[in-house]
């Protein structure tokens, strides 16, 4: 946009100008006169009265001067007298004998007394004004009036001026200004009046008054109106006229226009601004042709322009949008050769390029440079830094910025505090976030509803229910109007708590508002029945959902389905297929995957297969979840070659198998003995970038377990340890039982100790597993070493342990060990039966 065009949005607050009231005390006065302000009934009481109270007002102020009489008692006493009219009279007799006294007695009464001046009296002074050529105090006057008079009346102000200030000095200056003030307002069609009636006066209109008043009309076709206008009127036009043509045509998206009309400006004086090419470089980035752009960058060389800060700072914006981080940084070496240094806007602009990539180290790395050229960070370059740190889950740094602005006095706004609160429940430090809650009234910020959700739904995630209701009660209390996200929070956290009754009983304290009718809030409480097999319940609400004239969506049905099929009703589950056609919903991908895995669960692998058909005739696209429960059923059919090809008509359809896909295959690989087979999907998991999870090689190891390959199963355990693989405790026990089982206590001790010594908890379920396994291959020893370890821990044997070593040591005749086992017994407080 061009720089000197822009909204005006700063109150307008008068100043007493030191240069009107410099020597207004030493004027002496002539006679008053009332010509602008004459009055047609002289022997009106009312008209009498006023023409009094003016007289003494102008008497004060010529003997007293402007200073003194304004600041006095006297006319503090009879300034809540006076109206309008009055002030009227004074400021045109004023303004005929003493005009310096007139702006004074009008700026004194508007600054000091607040009191509202009248169109009559405003345009007076912008008379005034004019003929000094003060046109700053003129701008600010007629501004004020514009906007106190506001949108529509032209037509009264036009009328006033061509019947009271025809002929006044400097007329036209005070017609074009108030044109521009109507423009600056952007009330077109005022401003179009106005012009309409300086047309007819044949009056003069300035060539800013034409440009405001294009640059408002800029996003129609109406610009060209005025365009021909200026052109008409043969005023000459500047670079600013040009540029403002080109922001609208690449605003009206006729980019091919906007360069055409920029080489036409080629052979015309001034010629082409620097202005119009930055607005066509900017379009181009914003449109994601940042090449394009660039090639007006070096456009802009050859004819002879010299690209600015913010020249180099639309293409480097672009180039970081564009992910050419490289690049982008490259620009701004080349600015500082030219001679040119990168400004705040610079740095601002790569720092946030290097957190919409995730790079914070990069962003630190401009801000360290930005520092070094000693500028300092302000507003914006904190917001991109806390809201990059808080995107990268690193809220320790994103909070010590925030300690970090508030000691240099910057205000952090209400959407930043919602990041850093959004930032700290997601991490789980919701008390966090409850402080930095209260914060923000301390800090003078009024929280607002959504900041309270985004607190009320952590303290809901981590079961705080309890305090959730009483920050939403706190919230509403304050004024906030609340929405439907609280209360879902709420409702939610309440059925994944478990506390489906008191869940229940919250639900119906909503039916007494309007938020009865939230069909969400139906479809969490009937999530929480179905959770707990409660189908009845849920249908009940389903029933009530209805009565009340409630539309039911897709995820109530889904919901449904999923609730019929796990109590194993698959026969209703299919009918309410058939009511969600009939209600004009479409089931979706949801709905069917949950169907296919009801099939899939009673080996019904066709009905299975006709739904995929289905979904695949209805235009609903599987997902990786549907074809995992395809998988899964062929599977369970042994179809394990079919099951595998599956997993390669994923990648084929642009769909990733997860590890469950992978699990759910590997483990019938194994379960049939095929471990070269299972193996080599380990590997195709590797392959394609999918991190195998501790199930993955439970299910490997259980399976050369559970079929004798021991051997293997140590390797893979090796293996996995040399390459510091998280390895679960139950990859260790199942090999453990598997050695006890074979006789093999050696190995089986070193795999408990390595077990041990990863730091897993050890319990007396593991040892025993251990104990009895030894015992039944009657390695007595090797069990007694394992019974001290446990004592030597300090974990006491039950009473079935204890009884298997008796029962195993009666046995093999070690009766010198049947002492110590019965004086563990009682040492443990068992009470020993008779024999």
């Amino acid at each position: 946009m061009p720089n000197h065009i822009h909204r005006w949005k700063k109150p307008l607050i008068f100043v007493q100008k030191s240069r009107i009231l410099s020597s207004l005390s030493s004027l002496i006065f002539t006679k008053p006169s009332v010509s602008a302000a004459k009055v047609d009934n002289d022997d009106d009481p009312i008209v009498q009265k006023d023409r009094d109270a003016v007289s003494e007002i102008l008497s004060g102020l010529k003997s007293l001067g402007l200073r003194s009489f304004l600041g006095g008692d006297y006319f503090r006493t009879i300034f809540s007298t006076l109206n309008q009219p009055q002030v009227d009279l004074v400021i045109d007799s004023l303004r005929a004998e003493s005009p310096d006294f007139a702006l004074g007695f009008f700026f004194s009464l508007s600054n000091v007394y607040g009191f509202r001046h009248s169109t009559f009296s405003r345009l007076v002074v912008s008379h005034v004004l004019a003929s000094k050529c003060w046109f700053e105090e003129l701008r600010l006057v007629i501004k004020q009036m514009v906007e106190e008079e506001g949108s529509g009346s032209a037509s009264s102000v036009c009328e006033l001026l061509l019947d009271r200030f025809g002929d006044w000095d400097a007329n036209g200056v005070v017609w074009d200004m108030l044109a521009f003030a109507y423009s600056r307002s952007e009330m077109v069609h005022d401003v179009l009046f106005v012009l309409a009636k300086m047309k007819d006066l044949n009056l003069y209109v300035s060539l800013s008054t034409y440009n405001c008043l294009l640059y408002n009309l800029r996003h129609t076709d109406i610009m060209w109106d005025v365009f021909d206008e200026i052109k008409s009127s043969g005023i000459p036009q500047n670079e600013y006229t040009d540029s403002i043509l080109i922001d609208g045509l690449c605003k009206q998206s006729k980019i091919e226009d906007a360069i055409l009309f920029l080489r036409n400006t080629k052979e015309k004086e001034p010629g082409p601004s620097s202005v119009s090419f930055n607005t066509i470089m900017s379009r181009f980035c914003k449109l994601g042709f940042v090449d394009v752009a660039k090639s007006f960058f070096c456009m802009m060389l050859k004819y002879g322009l010299l690209p600015d800060s913010y020249s180099y700072n639309i293409i480097i914006h672009g180039l970081c949008v564009a992910g050419l981080m490289q690049e982008a940084l490259e620009f701004t070496n080349d600015m500082e050769k030219h001679g040119m240094e990168p400004n705040i806007v610079t740095y601002n602009i790569l720092a946030k390029g290097f957190h919409l990539l995730g790079l914070m180290n990069g962003a630190r790395k401009v801000i360290q440079n930005m520092l070094l050229k000693g500028l300092n960070p302000d507003h914006v370059t904190y917001t991109i830094l806390i809201c990059g740190y808080c995107y990268a889950g690193d809220i320790g740094e994103a909070l010590r910025l925030h300690d970090e602005m508030l000691s240099r006095g910057f205000q952090l706004s209400v959407m930043l505090y919602g990041v850093l609160l959004s930032c700290l429940c997601k991490s789980g430090q919701v008390e966090d976030a409850l402080r930095l809650l209260y914060e923000m009234e301390t800090v003078g910020l009024r929280p607002d509803l959504i900041t309270y959700s985004i607190v009320i739904h952590g303290l809901c995630k981590q079961g705080n229910v309890q305090r959730a209701s009483q920050l939403y009660k706190e919230m509403c209390l304050k004024g906030i109007f609340p929405n439907n996200f609280a209360p879902r929070s709420i409702l939610l956290g309440l059925c994944e708590k478990g506390n489906i009754s008191e869940a229940r009983e919250y639900f119906d304290t909503l039916t007494t508002t309007d938020l009865v009718y939230d069909i969400i809030l139906y479809n969490i409480m009937i999530d929480g029945y179905v959770k707990i097999g409660n189908i009845l319940e849920a249908v009940q609400l389903y029933k009530q959902i209805i009565e009340k004239g409630i539309t039911p969506s897709i995820v109530t049905f889904n919901t449904l389905i999923y609730g019929f099929c796990k109590t194993g009703n698959l026969a209703q589950a299919c009918n309410l297929l058939d009511i969600i056609r009939l209600r004009g919903l479409v089931p979706n991908v949801v709905t069917y995957t949950t169907l296919m895995n009801a099939y899939c669960e009673e080996g019904n692998i066709d009905g299975m297969l006709k739904l995929l058909r289905e979904m695949e005739v209805t235009d609903v696209t599987p997902t990786h979840v549907t074809y995992t429960v395809v998988i899964k059923g062929l599977c369970r059919q042994w179809k394990l070659q079919e099951a595998f090809q599956w997993i390669e008509n994923m990648y084929s359809k642009g769909l990733v198998p997860d590890q469950i896909t992978y699990n759910t295959v590997i483990n019938y690989f194994c379960k049939a003995r095929d471990f070269t087979k299972g193996f080599q999907l380990l590997n195709d998991m590797l392959l394609h970038n999918l991190e195998p999870t501790p199930v993955t090689y439970n299910i490997l190891l259980n399976g050369l377990c559970v079929y004798g390959d021991l051997e293997n199963a140590d390797c893979l355990i090796c293996f996995l340890e040399e390459y510091n693989v998280n390895l679960t405790k139950v990859a260790y026990t199942t090999t453990i039982k598997a050695h006890c089982a074979k006789g093999e206590a050696r190995q089986a001790m070193r795999l408990f100790h390595r077990m041990a010594n990863k730091g897993f908890e050890i319990s007396i379920r593991d040892y025993s597993a251990v104990i009895n396994r030894l015992c039944k291959r009657s390695l007595i020893t090797e069990a007694k070493y394992f019974f001290n370890m446990m004592l030597s821990d300090g974990i006491a044997p039950d009473r079935k342990l204890c009884e298997v070593m008796l029962n195993s040591f009666h046995q093999l005749g070690h009766l010198n060990s049947v002492s110590q086992i019965f004086a563990e017994m009682i040492k443990s407080g068992f009470v020993l039966g008779q024999d």
